[in-house]
């Protein structure tokens, strides 16, 4: 009896220890980090002795599986939200707003209209012109640095994300090494090891596991390519640019680099990396891009109209902005040597969407350019151009009349069928605009004509004052120096025929007939006053023999009209929309407008991921919290396990104890 008793006895204190063990063991980890409480179990007596314990982790892998799905969703939404919400507020903050600046530079354009010969009024609309610049540059820095800052942190994010997938691998060649040996359930450390690093890279990207091959664990991003695999291979993450180097992009090393990296989807990447490229992806180059379109657009429309009028100098206008010219990406695979520049082609500023470009060589003298959004996926219908002389613009575009994106293209070298470039255009001259002149005397504020009604005219018609469309073409004004009407003055008189007017001046004299309404005369006059580069209309019932002039506006300081056009330009719908137009939507919107919705967009965006991040906040805390409630320490429990393991422990003791002095008993009983 005292042997069974003794077996009976031990074996508790060995069972009772154990258990004891496992609770000290929790309760001393109770702030350790992904650790796992562990639970210890044994069989039903058998013949005197407890059946062998056995130590396991208390984990619910489907809940674990959704606790780093929310968790990478929660650190999308705080990476983004952090980072976004700072360009937020810079963008609305009042003292950085583009808007402030547009408007006061119009307003002292129309101030200057007031005293067209005023070196001070000229003087305060170039001085605004350099301010209106200045902001512009700011508000691109910012864009820029914030990228800079989401390139420094994607490669230490990814450098994070490569040292936590070799960590797995290792750990799973660790564990596969004791899977299913005895030495399996003093290994826990390993399997909470591995636990915790999956859990750190889910905070980084998206991930799904599958269980493996002895108690190993597959990684694959969730969007289907893997990261670890079985016998301890694994693939590692990489940031490079192609072709702009400084728009780095996420790929997957395969093979030790050895093979062609795979092309990660960034769309479907949550955690840290993806909030950080989609920050980058849907705030950033959109608002670059937008000032950029903002810039080139004003400065081509007020160097257009700059250009139709007369300075200060008694001189046609010139440009008052310096639009950039940019270089273009080349791709890494190209294969030939051809270079490409870009800018604004002169007067199309207006068409040009707020897009990068991608220009195909479709042969040795043909190219597609193709917009494509902030994700780099196809915009609209490509555009087919010809190369003439080396440069490419609409003249060129096939069919004609086709969207030329108001790209003007300057290459060189020679490019085989296949050869690709990256235009970034607008991202690029947003920190690059500057003034072409700082002179208040090249601000082009009167109008190169004038018209005058003769002072025996019988009735009281009159003729208008005159809008001049193009100079750069025009066959009826010489730029000089000096400038003049290239064939003198014209003469326009009414003849007793019914709508038939005489046209005198250097080419001679012409009768022709107009179509009521009398306006566009010149047009109506044909070849070869239609080319003239300006018109004008007859207003009212002219008498016959009524005269009217068209003169050289020389010494027309005073003169405000072409200012008039200038100051109009602020309300002028300039700014494309949408590289794919409706034709019953507005595609083009004002400068204002067009800023205000650059910001709208960054709040809206804003607003929408602090709303799904708060969502997605909830649903990582539940599942924490149904994580926790099997795998976490409770010191409570803990505690009355604790208390209840020695108490049991205490009883085993007595009981060897007993049976020691029994079995002492019968010794003695035996002598």
């Amino acid at each position: 009896m005292s042997f069974s008793l003794y077996d009976i006895a031990n074996a508790g204190v060995r069972a009772n220890s154990e258990l004891l063990q496992t609770t000290s063991k929790n309760i001393a980890n109770v702030n350790t980090e992904g650790y796992v409480r562990e639970r210890t179990e044994f069989t039903t007596m058998i013949d005197n002795q407890v059946g062998r314990g056995e130590t396991y982790r208390l984990l619910n892998e489907f809940a674990q599986k959704q606790l780093n799905r929310d968790t990478s969703n929660k650190a999308f939404f705080d990476q983004f939200v952090t980072e976004a919400s700072r360009v937020d507020s810079l963008f609305s903050e009042e003292s950085n707003s583009l808007s402030t600046s547009i408007n006061s530079f119009f307003n002292n354009v129309q101030e200057s209209l007031n005293q067209p010969s005023s070196t001070v009024a000229r003087s305060l609309v170039m001085t605004d012109a350099q301010n209106l610049i200045d902001q512009m540059d700011r508000l691109s820095s910012i864009v820029v640095d914030q990228k800079a800052v989401v390139n420094e942190q994607l490669e230490i994010f990814s450098d994070e994300a490569n040292n936590l997938i070799q960590s797995i691998s290792e750990l799973n060649t660790k564990i596969a090494s004791v899977h299913g040996t005895d030495r399996e359930s003093v290994s826990s450390g390993l399997y909470n090891e591995r636990d915790k690093a999956i859990r750190d890279l889910s905070e980084l990207i998206d991930i799904e596991t599958l269980d493996g091959n002895n108690g190993e664990k597959q990684v694959y991003l969730g969007s289907g390519q893997a990261l670890v695999m079985q016998s301890g291979t694994f693939n590692l993450f990489s940031f490079s640019g192609d072709p702009d180097p400084n728009f780095k992009e996420l790929k997957l090393d395969v093979n030790g680099g050895k093979a062609v990296p795979l092309e990660v989807d960034v769309s479907k990447l949550k955690g840290k990396i993806g909030g950080l490229l989609a920050f980058r992806d849907d705030i950033l180059v959109p608002a670059q891009n937008q000032l950029g379109q903002m810039g080139l657009a004003l400065a081509d429309a007020f160097n257009q109209q700059n250009s139709l009028g007369m300075d200060a100098n008694g001189e046609i206008g010139g440009d008052i902005f310096a639009i950039p010219t940019v270089d273009a990406f080349g791709y890494q695979a190209n294969t030939g040597t051809s270079t490409m520049t870009a800018t604004v082609e002169p007067g199309l500023g207006s068409e040009l969407p707020a897009s990068d470009f991608v220009v195909t060589y479709t042969s040795a003298s043909t190219v597609e350019i193709q917009p494509i959004d902030n994700k780099g996926e196809p915009l609209g219908s490509p555009a087919t151009a010809n190369i003439v002389g080396g440069v490419i613009d609409s003249s060129t575009i096939t069919p004609a009349g086709s969207d030329s994106f108001g790209l003007q293209l300057n290459v060189s070298g020679a490019a085989n069928t296949g050869d690709q470039f990256m235009v970034k255009l607008n991202s690029q001259a947003a920190t690059t605009l500057e003034l072409a002149t700082e002179r208040p005397e090249d601000l082009a504020l009167a109008s190169p004509i004038r018209t005058a009604t003769d002072i025996n005219n019988t009735s009281d018609a009159s003729i208008s004052a005159g809008t001049v469309s193009d100079i750069d073409n025009s066959t009826g004004i010489t730029v000089g120096p000096p400038p003049s009407l290239a064939n003198g003055d014209i003469t326009l008189v009414k003849t007793a025929n019914a709508n038939e007017y005489q046209i005198t001046d250097g080419n001679g004299t012409s009768t022709f007939t107009i179509t009521p309404p009398a306006e566009n005369i010149l047009a109506q006059a044909g070849a070869p006053y239609d080319t003239y580069g300006f018109d004008f209309n007859i207003e009212g019932s002219p008498a016959t023999g009524d005269t009217f002039t068209v003169e050289f506006n020389t010494g027309g300081f005073d003169d405000n009209r072409n200012g008039l056009l200038l100051a109009d330009l602020q309300n002028g719908e300039l700014v494309r929309q949408n590289v794919e137009a409706s034709s019953t939507a507005d595609n083009h919107k004002t400068f204002n407008q067009a800023y205000s919705g650059i910001v709208t967009d960054i709040g809206v965006v804003t607003s929408q991921a602090q709303t799904n991040g708060a969502a997605f906040t909830a649903l990582a805390d539940q599942s924490e919290a149904w994580y926790e409630s099997l795998s976490g320490v409770n010191l409570d429990e803990e505690a009355a396990n604790l208390l209840r393991f020695q108490q049991s422990y205490a009883a085993s003791a007595q009981v060897l104890s007993t049976a020691r002095t029994i079995f002492d008993t019968l010794l003695s009983a035996a002598r």
